[in-house]
């Protein structure tokens, strides 16, 4: 037991400095890394006359900004002009889940509506499909939930989930009808 307490404070102690750099490198990083930023280039002027990029690096103030391929603006890929929509799925007794196939794009920001309607104890399963996304959230009667997982979702009574989502692995992946076998008692997703 004493060898677990240990091993568990030591491997808190080395996360501590990573989450500080990851937590605070807004406060002093940029005047720090301009600082330096602004020594570096003097030194470029000092050694030799043609800057290959001395001024672009102290421009920058210190600050390394990644590219990206595309500019999605303030929000990122979460913006909401990005989100689409998808139809509903639908667990009801005797009615298919799903009217067609989804076809979704890795990266793409998507919302889906579940609706039950209470006419039979049923729930929707598909641990592929989960792992195969990023959950934003769930929303279920105005209670938002910001999962790590999620490996099912079930209805006792009538109601609406509502997850926001961006699909990351492509494939072809399913929600199901625990225990069901016909295809309308799924619904079929295609990321690409």
């Amino acid at each position: 037991m004493t060898r677990l307490l240990t091993i568990l404070l030591i491997m808190a102690g080395l996360a501590a400095p990573a989450a500080a750099q990851e937590a605070a490198p807004e406060a002093g990083a940029a005047t720090d890394g301009a600082a330096e930023g602004a020594a570096a280039e003097q030194d470029d002027d000092d050694d030799d006359d043609d800057d290959d990029g001395g001024e672009a690096a102290g421009a920058a103030g210190g600050v390394h900004e990644a590219g990206a391929k595309f500019d999605y603006g303030f929000s990122g890929i979460m913006a909401r002009d990005n989100r689409t929509d998808l139809a509903p799925l639908t667990l009801a007794s005797g009615k298919p889940v799903a009217t067609a196939e989804y076809k979704l794009k890795s990266g793409g920001f998507y919302r889906l509506d579940i609706n039950a309607d209470g006419s039979q104890e049923l729930a929707l399963s598909g641990g592929d499909f989960f792992r195969a996304i990023w959950i934003n959230e769930v929303v279920i009667n105005d209670i938002e939930i910001r999962p790590m997982g999620v490996h099912s979702l079930e209805f006792d009574d009538a109601g609406t989930a509502t997850i926001s989502f961006i699909a990351i692995v492509p494939g072809r992946y399913t929600l199901s009808i625990p225990g069901s076998q016909g295809e309308t008692q799924q619904a079929v997703f295609n990321i690409q």
